[in-house]
């Protein structure tokens, strides 16, 4: 069937269309089966069974989810914008589904009767890095909507706060991608995972994380705030907020909302899987698997990495307790940007010096977490405290030495 469709187009076209058809029922599978394991890994780390009643193992439990949902009454405030109201769950589930099309999902499929290899890729477009940040950075909207559109006090501040975070975040989030696109010198992320698939020493893969580990771990961090995931769910803080920008949700409505932040959950995933894990490459294998099985095993691949993420995103919002507002802003803007910044000039001058693709990536980047750590004890920099003074503005001494 899918030789038939290739040799049909004659173009990437009919293998697109095929992979489309593919990705976008198994992402929204695994979008509804993550709140199963959501609930499951909170359950293994609480000492608790978790769903275990519809179905075998509790694996029904998604779709008695999804029957409830829809079943449910639909209401709306009295006092609600209306099109904005309904618009804003939608955009939150179709701007995190646009991310899907420029993923690199597998290497290059050659089927019999086609001279030229098809990309493994919905589509593959120049500035596909690009084209990815800036669908990311389109989710703000459907939160900021929700929370005017609602005429809620509660639903508007986490609107506002979400704004903020997001904008916030999004500028260490782009220059330790700037790393990668530096080093690199690539903005098609099918040509980012295609480098990463050589070898040092015969059996260590050319992973851009053994390169620029602090980078992924700014990227990480910022991936977190961006999808709204704890501990940088102040957008919907229950003990503040109620429920935040959705508190006035209900119905499908309110599971949209989700179900987009569980989709930029594995867009975010993929992304990262793409720029530091090496995508779809498996070490020790030849790059070239251009047969269907040689394909179906990247895809498995691909999936078996973004699932290991999905679980540490799971791991970490059951284990973290929730940052106060201001310790978030405090870590991105003292903490996260001047460490982003001054990993993008160390690469500057990499390239500047024409120092090739080697551990020298890695010594640069330990040195700038050295240096960050000994300016953070010399001049006490207050990352994620708060500064504490007493009332004399004359003799303005930190309490307790500084941080609380």
């Amino acid at each position: 069937m899918v030789d038939w469709l290739v040799i049909q187009f004659h173009t990437q076209l009919g293998f697109s269309i095929v992979l489309l058809l593919v990705v976008i029922p198994a992402v929204l599978t695994g979008v509804g089966y993550s709140t199963y394991f959501e609930r499951k890994v909170s359950a293994w780390l609480q000492d608790r069974h978790g769903p275990n009643r519809a179905g075998p193992l509790g694996l029904l439990q998604p779709v008695a989810d999804g029957v409830k949902f829809l079943l449910k009454e639909d209401f709306m405030p009295a006092g609600a914008d209306r099109p904005l109201y309904i618009l804003a769950p939608m955009l939150s589930m179709g701007i995190a589904m646009l991310g899907l099309a420029v993923i690199p999902w597998g290497g290059s499929y050659q089927p019999a009767g086609l001279a030229e290899p098809l990309q493994v890729q919905v589509a593959g477009l120049d500035i596909g890095l690009l084209y990815l940040l800036a669908v990311g950075a389109l989710g703000v909207y459907g939160v900021v909507l929700a929370g005017w559109s609602s005429n809620n006090k509660y639903a508007f501040y986490g609107g506002l706060r979400a704004a903020a975070q997001m904008v916030s975040y999004e500028i260490p989030l782009g220059l330790s991608i700037l790393v990668i696109v530096l080093a690199s010198g690539q903005l098609r992320l099918e040509n980012i995972v295609e480098q990463q698939t050589a070898l040092w020493w015969g059996f260590l893969p050319q992973w851009n994380i053994f390169l620029h580990p602090v980078s992924f771990i700014i990227m990480f961090t910022c991936v977190l705030a961006e999808t709204n995931r704890a501990p940088f769910d102040l957008a919907e803080c229950e003990q503040e907020l109620v429920g935040g920008f959705h508190t006035e949700y209900n119905a499908m409505k309110w599971a949209m909302f989700f179900l987009g932040e569980y989709t930029h959950m594995i867009v975010g995933s993929a992304f990262m899987v793409c720029l530091f894990f090496g995508g779809w490459h498996v070490p020790g294998l030849a790059a070239e698997q251009t047969t269907l099985w040689g394909v179906l095993l990247q895809l498995a691949v691909m999936g078996a990495k973004i699932s290991i993420f999905i679980f540490v995103f799971m791991w970490i919002r059951w284990t973290l307790p929730r940052f106060r507002f201001d310790q978030l802003m405090r870590l991105c803007w003292k903490g996260l940007l001047p460490v982003s910044l001054a990993l993008a000039l160390v690469v500057v001058v990499e390239l500047f010096f024409n120092v090739p693709r080697s551990y020298w990536s890695l010594i640069g980047e330990v040195g700038v977490v050295a240096v960050a750590l000994v300016a953070v004890s010399l001049f006490r920099i207050p990352v994620t405290g708060r500064q504490w003074y007493l009332p004399d503005l004359d003799n303005r001494t930190p309490l307790r030495g500084g941080s609380v």
